[in-house]
C-alpha cells in the first residue's frame, strides 16, 4: 500500500488548493434522481486522495460501504484491488498523466474524458471488473487534473479483460475523438514472457505438440511442459485452449 501511495502521489502531485463545494451540491441533486444499476459515481480528489462524494449506487454494486469510501478514502479502495491488476493500473495512469502533460494543450485538457480498468474485491470476497470512466472537473495552477467525476461500471470479474487507457477529446462538434488508446496489459506483457517461453507460444500457435516442440527447439520434453505451466501462471490462464485463443486475439504480442 505505501507503495501505491508514493507511485499515486508521482503522478498526481499538485498544487493543494482545490474548491469542490459546487461539485458536490450538483452531483448530490443529481444523485436523487439516478435509477438504482449497475453503475456509481464519485467525485474523486487525487490531492488528498479521498472521494468527496459517493453515489448512493457503490452500495448496490459492491455490497460495500459508502461511509467507509468516504472515511478511509482512496487507501482502503486500494486495498480491493486485485494484486495482480495494481502495477499494470499504476502504468495505466502514468501514461494517461503523460500523455496529458506532454501532448496536450491548455484548452484541450479542459475537454478530456479518460477510461480505463481494473479489478476490485466486492462484499462476497469475489471479484468483479470495474471500467472507470472520469471527466477532469478542476486543475491545479499548472492545468494538472486533479478533482474528477467518476463513474464506475460494474461488470463480472470473469470476464477476461486486458487493462486499456483511453483518452478521449470533445471536439467542436461536441463529439468526442480518440486521441490516446493504450493496450497496457500487452505492454506489460512484453516484459513478463521470456523470448524462450515465446518461442513456446509460436509453437503452440502451430499447433505443435510438446514432444514437437521438445525437438524443435532441442530441450527436453518435460521443460516444454514446465514452460507452458509458466506461461498460463504469468497470463492468468487456465489452458492451452484459452492460450491460444488470447495470442489469436492479439497476434501482435508474438
Amino acid at each position: 500500500m505505501n507503495n501505491i501511495n508514493v507511485v499515486y502521489n508521482e503522478i498526481f502531485n499538485s498544487y493543494p488548493k482545490v474548491e469542490i463545494k459546487e461539485h458536490i451540491k450538483k452531483l448530490i441533486e443529481l444523485d436523487f434522481y439516478y435509477p438504482h444499476n449497475t453503475t456509481f459515481f464519485c467525485i474523486t480528489n487525487t490531492v488528498n486522495q479521498n472521494f468527496e462524494y459517493v453515489s448512493k449506487n457503490f452500495k448496490i454494486c459492491t455490497g460495500l460501504s459508502k461511509q467507509k469510501m468516504l472515511e478511509d478514502g482512496m487507501d482502503y479502495f486500494w486495498t480491493l484491488f486485485h494484486p495482480k491488476d495494481i502495477k499494470i493500473w499504476l502504468s495505466c495512469l502514468n501514461e494517461l498523466m503523460t500523455f496529458t502533460m506532454n501532448e496536450l494543450d491548455d484548452e484541450k485538457r479542459k475537454r478530456m474524458s479518460y477510461t480505463w480498468n481494473y479489478r476490485i474485491k466486492n462484499a462476497k470476497g469475489k471479484y468483479i471488473t470495474i471500467i472507470q470512466n472520469t471527466t477532469p472537473l478542476q486543475f491545479d495552477k499548472d492545468l494538472k487534473p486533479i478533482i474528477g467525476l467518476a463513474h464506475y461500471t460494474v461488470m463480472d470479474g470473469d470476464i477476461n479483460m486486458d487493462i486499456c487507457a483511453s483518452a478521449k477529446y470533445l471536439n467542436e462538434e461536441n463529439e468526442y475523438e480518440t486521441l490516446f488508446y493504450k493496450n497496457i496489459s500487452s505492454t506489460n506483457l512484453l516484459d513478463v514472457i521470456s523470448h524462450r517461453e515465446r518461442d513456446v507460444i509460436r509453437l503452440l500457435l502451430s499447433k505443435k505438440t510438446s514432444l514437437d516442440i521438445a525437438e524443435g527447439l532441442n530441450i527436453s520434453k518435460h521443460t516444454v511442459d514446465t514452460h507452458r505451466r509458466n506461461i498460463l501462471k504469468k497470463l492468468n490462464l487456465s489452458s492451452t485452449f484459452e492460450l491460444i485463443s488470447y495470442f489469436k486475439s492479439n497476434p501482435k504480442l508474438i
